[in-house]
């Protein structure tokens, strides 16, 4: 089965033959697909994320269950069409995921699979990692805002021991604990084919930052990753110090996520000696944090003097003030490389404004429109900021 109308039709048929109803959004994309058919295409992504209705008009969609995900397993068995599967934030819960765990057993194009926000727990979670087991073609792997806890984390983690496919997988905000933290970390020490994972805000109740080490430990031997995002992992100043000791040794790593933690001046001093190093890092997420303008000036010192690799800075909410901030401006005289730089959320005083106003004005602004979250402007002679959507 290679196009939009077949699967259209075999989904109509199969929903017929089962006496369920049929979903209509998903009729309606691959019809208007089929309408839009360019003869080079032969793969498509299917997107059944509730949060994003294709119809507009469509304000109360039912939600896609464990049964609907049965009708929908079994008119893709086969299908090598749809390559990418988005079910975000609709309702499969444990019963779709047992579901889509068999799905992922005998499926061979799927390559990407969002089920984020679909009240799975750790049954359906063990259910799609037994899966994986013996699945070849997953690529994208998203959990996140799944209460699939320690027990879900862990069997994930285990698969991570023998699948060799998966490259990318997202289980922020589920409910991960201690153990399933060091049971991914001793994993990835070893596990060659991840490049991007995102664990973001884990419920720990420790104060000694014993997972934090046990990342920074297994960063330093691990050269396959490139994005690792530890937001709300609660990092304070010797959780960033562990993270460089060990990080300093890492050159694979290109985004480094810390938002959201505890980090302060001297956290931030030992991230600019990282930086220092001239790490291949390009992103470098510190937002909400505690930096303070002594911090800032640690970072804007280190970008300004050896750094020539970092491309964006997110430093939003970090209770800086014109001293900071000022210094920061100053930095992006020396320092070319630097593309974004995000910091919105501080003590934004005139001084301040006017040095953000001269890197953004002009013909050939230092920092381009969409490279910041801030927009300069004057009332009375009067330099102010405003902030501007951005990714952060």
């Amino acid at each position: 089965m290679a196009s939009a109308k077949e699967t259209r039709e075999r989904y109509v048929q199969i929903s017929n033959e089962k006496n369920i109803e049929i979903n209509t959004e998903l009729v309606h994309i691959l019809k208007q697909e089929e309408n839009n058919y360019i003869e080079d295409t032969n793969t498509f992504e299917l997107k059944l994320h509730a949060n994003k209705r294709t119809d507009r008009n469509e304000m109360y969609r039912k939600k896609i269950n464990a049964t609907d995900v049965e009708i929908l397993c079994i008119t893709l068995t086969g299908n090598i069409y749809i390559t990418e599967l988005d079910l975000g934030y609709n309702a499969i819960q444990d019963a779709g995921g047992i579901i889509i765990g068999k799905f992922l057993e005998d499926t061979t194009t799927l390559g990407s699979l969002n089920l984020s926000y679909n009240d799975i727990c750790a049954r359906g979670a063990g259910a799609i990692a037994k899966g994986l087991q013996l699945n070849f073609s997953l690529k994208v792997l998203k959990l996140d805002g799944n209460k699939i806890g320690i027990y879900g984390g862990l069997a994930i983690a285990g698969t991570l021991q023998v699948n060799e496919t998966l490259e990318e997988i997202y289980i922020n905000n589920t409910e991960q604990g201690t153990q399933s933290l060091i049971a991914f970390t001793t994993v990835l020490k070893f596990n060659t084919f991840l490049k991007v994972f995102d664990i973001g805000r884990p419920i720990l109740y420790s104060q000694q930052e014993e997972t934090t080490v046990h990342f920074a430990k297994m960063l330093e031997v691990n050269y396959t990753l490139t994005d690792i995002h530890l937001s709300k992992h609660g990092i304070r100043n010797f959780g960033a110090e562990r993270l460089v000791e060990h990080l300093i040794y890492n050159r694979a790593l290109i985004v480094l996520d810390l938002s959201c933690n505890s980090i302060s001046r001297d956290g931030m001093k030992h991230i600019s000696i990282f930086l220092e190093s001239n790490p291949p890092l390009q992103l470098l997420n510190l937002g909400y944090n505690r930096a303070e303008d002594d911090g800032a000036i640690f970072l804007s010192n280190a970008l300004a003097r050896d750094n020539h690799s970092l491309l964006t800075l997110v430093l939003c909410s970090n209770s800086l003030t014109d001293k900071g901030l000022c210094a920061l401006a100053k930095c992006l005289d020396t320092n070319k490389t630097l593309k974004q730089l995000y910091i919105w959320g501080n003590k934004i005083d005139t001084k301040a404004s006017k040095a953000f106003l001269d890197l953004t004005e002009g013909d050939n602004p230092r920092l381009a429109p969409d490279d910041t979250d801030v927009r300069g402007y004057i009332v009375d002679d009067v330099p102010y900021l405003a902030r501007v959507d951005s990714p952060f």
